[in-house]
């Protein structure tokens, strides 16, 4: 029988879920603005925004992790706004949503954007004649439409913020109980003798876990083809 996980190893199993989460509450917004703009709208600098979406994708997560430490570190310049706010990001749990959460931002944008191409703009445009307003139609028409996209994008993103590594211990270190996420924490044990045990602990729960928001995606993802199913009857 497998041992109870110990309180380190709990820490970083409840710190990687709540990153995981905050990073892919906020990105998700912001993802479905971007991929509605980029497949609705033609506009100068599109090409430049869809690169820049996607740079996270190309560029070494490390990188990431230093340009975000550049920026938002105590001597960067928004870091140094931030701080003064007493809201600082470097070497805080808070720095570890934001980096997972650029990470897991590009694959959020791509699921958002294929659904949205996929849809008929013709339903959109049937809703438009009828009088209804930009924001209506998107919330009533589109928005439904496109809900098993948003719902693969999540999972995504939830499952890219739960196993980023080199932009996360770039920007905020590894800190135990502070800023140690699961791949952290996996990196750490295998870095002393006889942490091998609890290394292998941590990536079963990181399957489990993997898996396991795999399954209701799916699961809501029929529902919500269901419902547009029913609906459409």
């Amino acid at each position: 029988m497998m041992p109870w996980l110990g309180p380190a190893e709990w820490d970083a199993v409840f710190l990687s879920l709540k990153v995981a989460s905050w990073a892919t509450l906020i990105a998700l917004p912001l993802a479905v603005f971007t991929a509605f703009l980029l497949a609705r709208h033609n506009f100068p600098g599109k090409q430049l925004l869809n690169g820049l979406v996607h740079l996270p994708l190309i560029l070494p997560p490390v990188v990431t992790g230093y340009l975000l430490l550049l920026g938002f570190g105590t001597q960067g310049p928004i870091g140094r706004v931030l701080d003064a706010l007493g809201l600082g990001v470097a070497f805080h749990w808070t720095g570890a949503a934001l980096a997972a959460g650029i990470m897991g931002f590009p694959l959020m944008v791509r699921a958002i954007r294929l659904s949205i191409e996929a849809l008929d703009p013709k339903l959109e445009q049937a809703a438009s004649t009828l009088g209804a307003s930009r924001i209506w139609v998107f919330a009533t028409v589109t928005l439904p439409l496109i809900l098993p996209g948003i719902l693969a994008g999540t999972v995504l993103g939830f499952a890219k913020a739960m196993g980023e590594f080199g932009a996360t211990i770039t920007f905020v270190s590894n800190i135990p109980g502070q800023t140690q996420t699961l791949p952290s924490a996996i990196y750490a044990f295998l870095q002393i003798p006889g942490g091998e045990h609890s290394a292998v602990r941590l990536v079963l729960v990181s399957v489990g876990v993997a898996l396991t928001a795999l399954l209701v995606s799916e699961w809501l993802a029929r529902r919500a083809a269901r419902r547009l199913g029913t609906a459409d009857d």
